[in-house]
């Protein structure tokens, strides 16, 4: 049962204001509205914890993520239904994002058993070596300190309190403050329960994972700016991202900020690919743009082609599939409206040809497809900023030459796509280079939305894709964000911990 508290060191504590949290369908609940002096205690709190969970066995932190594991699936129905009620995200998609999110905490738990994230390293003594001898080196990589971790609005489950940051956080040896997501306090809360569950249950430091609640801006900005905090997950908005970024930037210490702001993920269709097959790339591409109403971060919101007849084939193909689907609930009334102001800035521009263009209202929404030139996207910067939700824009180039100017013209980006057929390998091979400098992954025949979560995985890339190009926030590389290496020098054998031995 739902409680409305926040989660501090163990202990589940109430505030003096409460907000409401405004579901999709069903009751609404209030909870209580997070503070600075909560931050306080829950940051001093995971130092304190720190100082056992930072030097703790990777056998006793695995055992702690497979745990929190169990005890989510545990909750698993309950979850299910207060997540849907505040999402409006159907039941299917929270039962597999929920199988995500434990297996993400069992990955977690697998890899750092065998150890190769730890990156050891050994340069043995070279006593006799002239003119100068070489000491006993030893390096390995070691948790940083308590980590803040900000739940994000479009996944309750794998990208919030208990989600890839949290993991890789808590795999790595580092207690978690996590500022749950006012669109989905309920969720965040049963999770936390889970959390607390297994903190208990092996007797761990309570101060390992603590849940601030959303309903206060406040709250956050103390939290990123908290000295006992060593470094941000973050997921959401370039605005609220940023500012967030600059204050960690501007502390006495200043530390890391893993962002995740906002990808168009754009896509290149090469002309045999487009001649072989439009009608199956512009039906499959509606499928993945409307997938989740659009509120994917991979949703792959921008076509570049050269103008043709093939092109003309694709967008009526991608065109008549949108017109099938119907209006779904968006996560947030202010997600609504901010993608319906997206719609009518970019129909707003008089060289924007409208393809599909639909009404919605309140928390629904309805596809939107516009096709532009080349040359009215590098004239219209707004053009290439991203719109959260089901909206597409075809951008027509006049040659290959003008196709990758538009890719050079392109800002940081999770994903590019090119989809190619084999005589279209040399287009394909002057493209790469500049979509590798742009991306973190890189996809060929295929489509960005569903991120796999393995060891190859990368989902970051240059600003303003994320705020770390060398980072990534799935995957298990993701914990090499919340380690730093030790260089041991000399140090006797009976010091040295086992991750050493």
């Amino acid at each position: 049962m739902l409680n409305g508290k926040h989660l501090i060191a163990g202990e589940w504590l109430g505030s003096a204001s409460t907000f409401a949290s405004q579901p999709a369908h069903g009751s609404a609940h209030n909870f209580a509205v997070g503070t600075v002096d909560l931050v306080g205690r829950a940051c001093e709190a995971a130092e304190e914890a720190f100082w056992s969970f930072g030097y703790s066995s990777r056998d006793k932190r695995a055992e702690f993520l497979h745990r929190i594991a169990d005890e989510i699936d545990a909750l698993g129905d309950e979850i299910t239904e207060v997540g849907s009620q505040e999402t409006g995200l159907p039941e299917a998609r929270l039962t597999g994002e929920r199988g995500r999110t434990v297996g993400q905490l069992r990955l977690f738990a697998e890899h750092i058993l065998k150890g190769d994230y730890l990156d050891r390293r050994h340069d043995t003594a070279m006593p006799d070596r002239k003119p100068l001898p070489r000491p006993d080196l030893k390096l390995v990589q070691r948790p940083i300190g308590p980590v803040a971790v900000f739940g994000a609005s479009n996944f309750p489950l794998a990208f919030s309190t208990a989600g890839g940051d949290t993991a890789a956080a808590l795999a790595a040896g580092c207690p978690v403050v996590v500022k749950g997501h006012s669109a989905h306090p309920g969720t965040g809360e049963l999770v936390a329960q889970a959390i607390d569950r297994a903190t208990k249950a092996l007797q761990l430091h309570p101060g390992v994972f603590s849940l601030i609640q959303g309903g206060s801006r406040n709250v956050g900005a103390a939290l990123v700016q908290h000295p006992r905090i060593k470094a941000v997950g973050f997921t959401g908005s370039l605005v609220g991202g940023r500012a967030l970024f600059d204050l960690c930037a501007a502390r006495d210490e200043p530390i890391p900020f893993f962002g995740e702001l906002g990808s168009v993920n754009p896509m290149f269709l090469l002309p045999h690919a487009l001649a072989s097959r439009a009608e199956k790339i512009g039906e499959s591409w509606a499928a993945s743009l409307t997938m989740g109403v659009g509120q994917f971060c991979t949703k792959p919101g921008i076509v570049v082609v050269q103008a043709s007849n093939d092109a003309d084939r694709f967008l009526r193909a991608a065109s008549e599939t949108l017109k099938q689907i119907s209006a779904q609930a968006m996560l947030t009334d202010g997600i609504a409206a901010a993608y319906r102001d997206g719609r009518d800035r970019i129909r707003a521009d008089a060289n924007v040809q409208e393809i599909l263009t639909t009404s919605c209202d309140s928390r629904n929404a309805t596809p939107n497809l516009f096709r532009t030139t080349a040359r009215e996207w590098f004239a219209n910067g707004t053009l290439s900023e991203e719109v959260f939700g089901p909206l597409g824009l075809v951008v027509e180039a006049e040659n290959h030459e003008q196709v990758e100017e538009v890719a050079r013209s392109l800002k940081g980006q999770l994903t590019c796509t090119t989809f190619m057929d084999d005589e279209d390998k040399e287009l394909a091979l002057s493209l790469l280079p500049i979509l590798e400098r742009k991306a973190g992954r890189v996809l060929f025949n295929g489509f960005p939305t569903g991120v796999e979560v393995c060891d190859a995985m990368v989902h970051g890339g240059p600003y303003p894709a994320s705020t770390n190009f060398g980072a990534t926030s799935v995957g298990t590389l993701s914990i090499r964000r919340f380690l730093r290496p030790v260089c041991y020098q000399n140090a006797p054998i009976s010091l040295l911990t086992e991750d050493l031995a």
